[in-house]
């Protein structure tokens, strides 16, 4: 990294020398094995020249901003702190990396359709945050983990749209009209129709047609897009089942599992549940990625986990089961065999 500054084309306003080795440094500081002298060099990169620090400020700020939109961003710091310092690959992530704190939203949202989305949300969650929102006609809803929603309850009917992630919806009674206005929540898939209801909804991500509705109180009408105007194809989920769907169709109802739900109140309940799957939900709820081996992936886990601290439920894994969990870096967690 040099210490001075070059005059490169710009990057945002940056010169784009400059950002590259603010973001190799960030990088580098946040891969799980700095230390103090690598710290002490950063620190005298950015004494070095007015715009490394105006650089630096800027990553900070950045970094923040993008978390909010993106739970990617962790997993490409992890890639490139993973990489030789000097490969190609490490350079290439560096650059990309740059691109996206440097640009600015703008651009990048640019080749995203759903970060356009998660810009424009009424409400929004990052990474392992929840939020509670109390509607103006009584509805209450939760927001899980990095889930966004956009809100319309000024019209004949009430809306909820799903942009992303999974939420809680306890239906108001809507007294400031008679009768209640239709409650709908729109996802890409399907329209839910609650009838009186306590309910969670989930889509499955970008790029995947499927989503998912539990019914804890009452029902809920689930209408595939591919539907129409004419219904045909909707199923009914009443309380104590559930039921993915897709844009054609609604699969079989099955019944809903003990602690399903309970995301809501801050807990992870898992039962009987395969080691890998433990851990892909564990993942939604932190930074980056847990790898699971596939020698241990079988394992059974049972048990009341709070998602407060993922950290905290990693570190006990290997007391209940026998595997070891090795951290990469802060952003990279494998869980493998004992020993």
């Amino acid at each position: 990294m040099t210490r001075t500054a070059r005059t490169l084309p710009a990057v945002g306003g940056f010169d784009a020398g400059i950002a590259q080795q603010a973001v190799e440094w960030w990088v580098t500081l946040n891969g799980g094995n700095a230390t103090e002298t690598l710290h002490a060099a950063c620190v005298r990169w950015r004494e070095a020249h007015p715009e490394h620090e105006r650089a630096w400020r800027h990553i900070e700020k950045a970094d923040q901003r993008m978390r909010q939109v993106s739970g990617t961003l962790g997993a490409a710091v992890a890639q490139a702190a993973l990489r030789a310092p000097r490969s190609r690959g490490r350079r290439m992530a560096v650059k990309a990396i740059a691109g996206a704190l440097f640009v600015g939203a703008g651009a990048w949202v640019a080749t995203d359709p759903l970060a356009v989305q998660w810009l424009r949300a009424d409400a929004r969650t990052g990474v392992g945050e929840r939020r509670t929102l109390r509607l103006a006609d009584g509805t209450t809803l939760v927001l899980n983990t990095r889930s966004a929603v956009r809100l319309s309850m000024d019209g004949e009917t009430r809306r909820i749209a799903l942009i992303d992630g999974e939420i809680m919806v306890t239906t108001g009674n809507d007294t400031g009209h008679a009768p209640p206005r239709p409650l709908i929540v729109v996802t890409t898939q399907a329209t839910l129709q609650p009838m009186g209801t306590r309910f969670a909804v989930r889509q499955a991500g970008q790029g995947v047609d499927e989503g998912s509705v539990q019914v804890f109180e009452g029902a809920v009408r689930v209408t595939p897009k591919a539907s129409g105007r004419d219904g045909v194809g909707a199923q009914i989920v009443r309380a104590g089942a559930q039921a993915r769907f897709t844009s054609r169709e609604v699969a079989a109802v099955t019944p809903i599992a003990d602690g399903d739900g309970a995301w809501a109140d801050g807990m992870f309940v898992a039962v009987d549940m395969r080691l890998d799957d433990f851990l892909a939900e564990l993942s939604r709820y932190r930074r980056g990625y847990v790898r699971c081996d596939p020698a241990v992936a079988g394992l059974r886990v049972s048990g009341t986990y709070p998602l407060g601290d993922t950290d905290a439920i990693l570190a006990v894994l290997p007391h209940a089961l026998p595997v070891s969990v090795a951290s990469v870096t802060r952003y990279w967690m494998t869980v493998g065999p004992r020993g």
